[in-house]
């Protein structure tokens, strides 16, 4: 692995930057200068190392340097601005003379699809505001943020900037301007930063942040948590004035300033940070400037090192001793921007505001105070009268330096003893960075001693523009390591600092996501990066390691490659892994080799066994242990897989010798009892949906030699299995027994050779029954299967550590109950189901054997174990026959799900409700009716009795294929109710189902059928308790949330709301929020009627509605039903889990009949107005006694209405049941005209709510007969008549009505006939007039027969008295009728 440029973004809108920051600048002579300087400069493209010529190395295969934009390349502009890239790689600063361009990351998806990182421009625009000034220096710095949630990513990233006249200016990502400070008032020469990095060793100083500013005799720092706080602080009074809200004013920055002495010229520093020398340096520093007498402190004081770099000396040290300055305060001033104005704060010295000139005022403003520098003489210095020094760049640990100058020298400074250590020569107008690369977590942390801290190591990264190549370069005097051909333009970007505000409690857990060294190539726009590994920093010629990498790498190479033949690989890799000598890159290596996929076993194991001579043949002392064990574990793996391999291939057949003909004869006669089952098991199962597999995962693919190392282990002389996944222990179990369950190897041999390997009996038991119960389609259909499985389990258990010799028939055998649990925990039912039979009979046999050998009896043995394995045979053959029912695919239509497993674990751990609860699922996904259900339940007892019976009725049914598949499904669902009397009785199914369907309709509320079949199901239940504690537990768990959004919506809107509010408040739709609110009404009855039964009484709701007092009565508790015993099948009965449904339903509190009925009431009233669209406000038809009472508990007793009502809502009552009457008529009407047939149960249930609402009820009925007559229904009218005991009103009522007939029929327009006429002229003038003065057009069917009307007014005459004041009218109307009839 060697170092490579990688590149990880991309700068956009190049072309429209540097149009930006040149545009004032036409036909700059400047450019032709400097293009004819490079055309008349030599090439020295070739120049090299002195010292390793041939490390050159090409960049990420792209030469950038040879194709180049001609708008970008046709001149370095680059080099004439100022650029600053944030250490995040998100956000870059490009600036000339006044101007500046702000780009921020962003993501965008390339033509392959793939997501990369681009930088495009943010912001541009003028940053100076003094007269003249220019940029100087820009570095980004971006803050830390103070979340608990951070991972390492700045919250936001500040652009400090250094200006020509002295301003130092802090801006956001934005352009937005933060602070300014005045500190000198000579130009800014470079900004730099440092921020916190955790020290890598105890006893290093920790170093502090702060941002120092050079100036050309002058040094300023300013302390890092005074900066973050500042810059925090004003950042959120940018958001407090664009919001309006009042300025604060931040807290001061505290900073130091120092007069930098003693040499001619200043172009560059770097701040080092605090050092404390040693006692000897200290002693030897007071000798030399304090001479003989000079005394010594008792500590050595702490100093700030600072280096700079320019003439007279070339390089100057100084050092500042902590304390010996007082650090200044400076006021911050602000500079705020509002959304509508410019807003002008001037509070303090250093502040620059935003006004325009136009702006401005008069007179002169007044500069601020600088404060006066503390003089600080240079320690000692390089001294060079003739080089003058250019750049400094610090490295990472802060030990070394890298200083260009004008002789195009590199000098690498050790900052600590201030010499210079290495020069290079041939790099003018170089730019310089650095690369810190940690020692990978390898062997060093896994030593057996005290785990030794990792290593770092530093490469000094040189870019020389004029030859156009980037080197890497080992420190201190390491080799150049890497070269790439680069342009001649680009930038070297190096930041030297991280995340600012960071110490050593919020950087725990950081993962810092910055870039250290970038080359920015303005060509192309290409940010890249340069990754160097760790053992470069190791390599030279004479390493033994790296000779190792590269054998490693070589053999990596050669293991990657697809078309090398078998012997050339051997041939290859042994002399590769002979060559290599270090121990632990050979057992790389070697793990590298045995991990191939391409690699065949017998190359492997030659080649393992000639390393293991060789290590054989050395001085045992200087061979490693562990790649000595490796290597003798791995070939004795290999050769048992070889051997496995080769026992296989030989095709010889299985002999039975374990067999006895009496457990053959037992194993068939069990298979024959649970034969029918397993067929139709293996029908359903065969025929579930296909599915998309591949050859690799398939059990009957060769188990490669790779995964068979990976998952075996070698220990000494025992073999062991490697816990994995169950898919792992099935291929290898598939490769170790597969053959021997089909027949098609020597079953004994191959037990043998597992025996001799020292493999656990109890890990190959474990290996064979997750073969057999991870292939049950492939066991079903090999008969043979099952006799070689007894062969094997016999003779896995005959083996040594099996069974044990000192077992008591008495207790529990650990090799048998292994097999039950595997059993047990299996959701193959019939595999597990066939296991546990052949199991059985070999336990059965094995104890026959030990107890004839101890007790030497000829009676049959009974022990603990045969009464486990009886229990566990019933319970498996149980769990077959529900896993056949719920593996009987749902019909076609309906919602598709995978078909659910269970296990005898899993119906265990379920509770007592488990069964039942499967098969309530299973109805779900068949969609059966509750009806179709309750047939399929009644077979149960004709099946006991006789299937003769039912089967003429059944006969015509079964002629189509629906049928014929509900009847298969009935027998399955017989079978397994025959097989759980208890658990699935009918009172518990049907409460399971209608709980799955009010769960199912809770997910998808807009199915309003589920709800309405779970309220069906609810009502088959013939258990009060059970029925009395499902409908609390539904109304409680889900409905009352909804029914109470349905009864504020209604009472909000006023009538009937449209679709888009019903979602929004109750979320379901208007049609299916009117079904729910029927389920609601008939849920709430089902409670009413439960709470009577449950209390012994049985009359109806109708009754009890009519007779309050039998409400009390019940619940005075009189001859109480006694709740039922909820019991469980006997081999179920160590059940464990949650509670039952059935449980929690008897665990319910009983419910309060009046506030049920309160709510029954309020139900119905929201059903009537969902259902005929009607305008009312439900809950003002209650007083407040009664709208405080709803939506409370239903066990509660609250305080009901009672006496009589207001009169005003008796009549808003009356009112709305009378439309309520009207509406329903009108859908009546519709259904005739549409031949069909309506609900005919609203208007008992309207007179039924008017006993509740204390609305006369005969006014219901008069308005009910007028409505039918007014709609024609003159049959339906004539009955509801009867019920009528105030016939004087009817009879008004109706004489009305027949006048608007008659007027209809005599007076209107396209009716009118000859006859009719002279009826008209006929008639007497009161009836004349009065028949003029009747509206027709208020009649729903003014089209009657004359026969209909003649009947009504016969009618008339009948139920009204002779002495009615309107009785003559009616005999004139009869009249006229009679006539009218007489003339057609």
């Amino acid at each position: 692995m060697s170092c490579c440029l990688l590149e990880f973004c991309r700068v956009q809108e190049l072309k429209a930057v540097r149009e930006f920051l040149f545009q004032n600048q036409q036909n700059n002579p400047s450019l032709g200068d400097k293009k004819t300087e490079n055309e008349l400069a030599w090439d020295d493209s070739d120049w090299g190392s002195w010292d390793n010529p041939e490390a050159k190395e090409d960049g990420s295969g792209t030469t950038t340097g040879v194709v180049e934009d001609s708008a970008a390349g046709s001149a370095p502009w680059l080099q004439d601005c100022v650029v600053s890239l944030s250490p995040c790689s998100d956000l870059m600063v490009v600036a000339k003379d006044h101007k500046a361009v702000f780009l921020s990351a962003k993501w965008r998806t390339d033509d392959g699809g793939r997501e990369e990182m681009t930088l495009a421009v943010s912001w541009s625009g003028t940053l100076s505001t003094e007269e003249g000034e220019s940029v100087s220096s820009v570095i980004c710095i971006p803050l830390a943020s103070q979340k608990r949630s951070s991972t390492g990513r700045p919250d936001w990233t500040c652009i400090v900037v250094g200006f020509s006249s002295g301003y130092v200016r802090f801006y956001t990502e934005s352009g937005v301007l933060l602070l300014a400070q005045l500190l000198n008032e000579d130009p800014v020469l470079r900004l730099k930063c440092r921020t916190y990095e955790i020290p890598r060793h105890p006893g290093v100083t920790e170093q502090h942040e702060e941002l120092s500013i050079l100036y050309p005799a002058a040094l300023v720092t300013i302390d890092g948590f005074s900066l973050f706080q500042s810059l925090r602080a004003c950042r959120n009074q940018v958001a407090r004035a664009a919001a309006g809200s009042e300025v604060v004013h931040p807290p001061p920055l505290a900073y130091k300033k120092w007069g930098l002495q003693d040499m001619d010229t200043i172009v560059d520093h770097s701040s080092v940070g605090i050092m404390t020398l040693c006692v000897f340096d200290q002693m030897k520093n007071a000798s030399i400037l304090g001479g003989f007498h000079a005394s010594v402190k008792g500590s050595p004081p702490a100093m700030s090192q600072y280096i700079t770099v320019g003439g007279g000396p070339y390089t100057g040290f100084y050092y500042a001793i902590e304390g010996s300055s007082q650090p200044l305060l400076s006021h911050v001033a602000l500079a705020v921007a509002s959304k509508l104005t410019s807003a002008l704060f001037s509070a303090a010295s250093g502040w620059l505001g935003w006004k325009k000139q136009s702006e401005e005022e008069p007179t002169q403003k007044q500069k601020p105070k600088v404060e006066p520098a503390t003089p600080m003489a240079v320690r000692f210095g390089l001294p060079d009268s003739r080089r003058h020094g250019e750049f400094i760049c610090l490295s990472p640990c802060n030990t070394l330096a890298g200083v260009t100058d004008d002789f195009g020298r590199v000098t690498l400074l050790d900052v600590g003893r201030g010499i210079a250590i290495r020069m290079w020569k041939g790099y003018r107008d170089a730019q310089l960075g650095w690369v810190q690369v940690s020692e990978g977590r390898g062997e060093r942390e896994s030593s057996p001693s005290a785990p030794l801290p990792r290593r770092h190591a530093q490469f000094l990264v040189i870019y020389a523009p004029r030859r156009g190549i980037l080197e890497v370069w080992g420190t201190q005097q390491g080799p150049r390591v890497g070269a790439f051909t680069v342009g001649k333009h680009c930038r070297l970007l190096y930041a030297g600092y991280r995340l600012m505000g960071v110490n050593s409690v919020t950087s725990q857990g950081w993962l810092l996501h910055t870039q250290q060294v970038c080359l920015f190539d303005p060509a192309t726009g290409a940010l890249r990066t340069v990754t160097v590994p760790f053992h470069l920093a190791l390599s030279d010629k004479k390493s033994e390691r790296a000779k190792d990498m590269h054998l490693l790498k070589r053999l990596t190479t050669l293991l990657k490659s697809r078309e090398v033949e078998p012997d050339i690989l051997e041939s290859e890799a042994q002399s590769v892994l002979l060559d290599i000598k270090h121990p632990a890159v050979k057992k790389q290596a070697l793990e590298s080799l045995l991990a191939n996929k391409n690699a065949p076993v017998s190359c492997l194991t030659n080649i393992t066994r000639v390393l293991l001579a060789s290590l054989k043949g050395q001085d045992p002392e200087a061979v490693d242990e562990g790649l000595f064990q490796l290597c003798s574990s791995q070939l004795k793996l290999l050769q048992l897989y070889t051997d496995i391999q080769q026992l296989h291939s030989t095709g010889e057949a299985t002999t039975d010798t374990h067999t006895e003909p009496t457990e053959v004869a037992g194993i068939e006669e069990e298979l024959a009892r649970v034969s029918p089952t397993l067929q139709r098991y293996a029908e359903l199962t065969s025929g579930s949906r296909p599915s998309v597999s591949f050859a690799l995962d398939s059990p009957d693919a060769s188990l490669p030699v790779r995964s068979f190392l990976s998952q075996m282990e070698c220990e000494g002389e025992e073999i062991r299995v490697v816990p994995g996944p169950n898919a792992d222990w099935t291929q290898l179990g598939s490769f170790l027994f597969w053959g021997c369950l089909t027949g098609e190897s020597p079953l004994q041999k191959v037990c043998t050779t597992l025996q001799k390997t020292g493999i656990s009996p109890q890990q190959l038991l474990s290996l064979l029954l997750s073969v057999w119960l991870h292939r049950e389609k492939e066991v079903l259909k090999k008969t043979e299967a099952v006799r070689h499985l007894h062969t094997l389990l016999t003779a896995l258990s005959s083996m040594k550590g099996a069974v044990e010799e000192s077992w008591d028939m008495q207790c529990v055998s650990p090799w048998w109950q292994q097999v039950r649990s595997a059993c047990v925990q299996s959701h193959s039912s019939a595999a597990a189901l066939l296991a546990a039979i052949v199991a059985h009979r070999a336990a059965k046999a094995n104890i026959t054997i030990l107890a004839e050998t101890k007790f030497q009896s000829e009676w049959e043995a009974v022990s603990l174990e045969l009464e486990q394995w009886a229990v566990c045979v019933r319970q498996l053959e149980d769990v077959l026959s529900l896993q056949t029912l719920l593996c009987v695919p749902p019909p076609q239509g309906t919602p598709g799900s995978a078909t659910p497993h269970c296990s005898v674990k899993a119906l265990l751990e379920g509770g007592r409700g488990g069964i039942a609860d499967s098969v309530a699922k299973w109805v779900f996904r068949q969609d059966l009716a509750p009806e179709r259900l309750k047939d399929m339940l009644q077979r149960r007892g004709e099946a006991e009795s006789t299937e003769q019976s039912s089967q003429p009725e059944q006969g015509k049914g079964e002629k189509s294929q629906e049928d014929a598949a509900f009847n298969r499904a009935a027998e399955l669902l017989v079978s397994v109710c025959q097989r759980f009397p208890d658990s699935l009785s009918p009172d518990l199914l049907f409460a399971h189902c209608c709980w799955e369907y009010v769960v199912q309709w809770n997910k998808d509320p807009e199915e309003g059928r589920y709800l309405s079949w779970a309220v069906e199901h609810l009502k088959l239940v013939s258990s009060p308790h059970i029925q009395l504690g499902i409908s609390s537990m539904m109304w409680n768990t889900f409905i009352v949330k909804c029914f109470s959004a349905a009864a504020f919506l209604i009472e909000k809107v006023g009538k009937a709301p449209k679709d888009r509010l019903c979602r929004r408040d109750v979320g379901m739709g208007d049609c299916a929020m009117t079904a729910f609110l029927g389920s609601c009404v008939q849920l709430l009855q089902i409670l009413m009627e439960v709470r009577i039964k449950k209390d012994g009484w049985m009359h109806t709701v109708g009754q009890i509605k009519m007779f309050p007092c039998v409400a009390a009565q019940a619940d005075s508790g009189v001859e109480e039903v006694t709740p039922p015993e909820l019991c469980v099948e006997e081999v179920w009965g160590e059940a464990e889990g949650p509670a039952s449904l059935a449980e929690l339903a008897l665990e319910q509190k009983g419910v309060h009949y009046p506030l049920v009925q309160h709510h029954y009431l309020l139900a119905s009233l929201l059903h009537t107005a969902m259902t005929f669209s009607l305008r009312v406000k439900p809950l003002s038809l209650f007083d407040s006694k009664g709208k405080n009472a709803f939506f409370r508990e239903l066990s509660s007793i609250q305080l009901m209405p009672s006496g009589d009502m207001d009169p005003g809502l008796v009549s808003l009552r009356q009112e709305f049941l009378l439309r309520v009457l009207t509406g329903w008529v009108t859908t009546q009407r519709e259904a005739v005209e549409g031949s069909g047939s309506g609900d005919k149960t609203w208007p008992s249930l309207c007179l039924d709510l008017g006993l509740l609402l204390q609305v006369n009820p005969d006014i219901l009925r008069r308005h009910l007969v007028c409505e039918l007559y007014n709609q024609g229904l003159d049959p339906r009218a004539e009955q509801v008549m009867f019920e009528v005991e105030d016939k004087d009103v009817l009879g008004s009522q109706l004489l009305v009505l027949t006048g608007q007939r008659l007027s209809y029929s005599l007076l209107h327009t396209q009716t009118q006939t000859r006859p009719a006429m002279e009826l008209l002229a006929r008639l007497p003038p009161t009836l004349c007039t009065w028949l003029k003065a009747m509206d027709p057009s208020e009649l729903g069917c003014p089209s009657v027969p004359l026969s209909q009307t003649s009947r009504l007014v016969s009618r008339l005459i009948e139920i009204l008295p002779e002495n009615h004041g309107q009785y003559s009218l009616a005999l004139h109307l009869l009249e006229a009728v009679e006539d009218l009839q007489r003339d057609d």
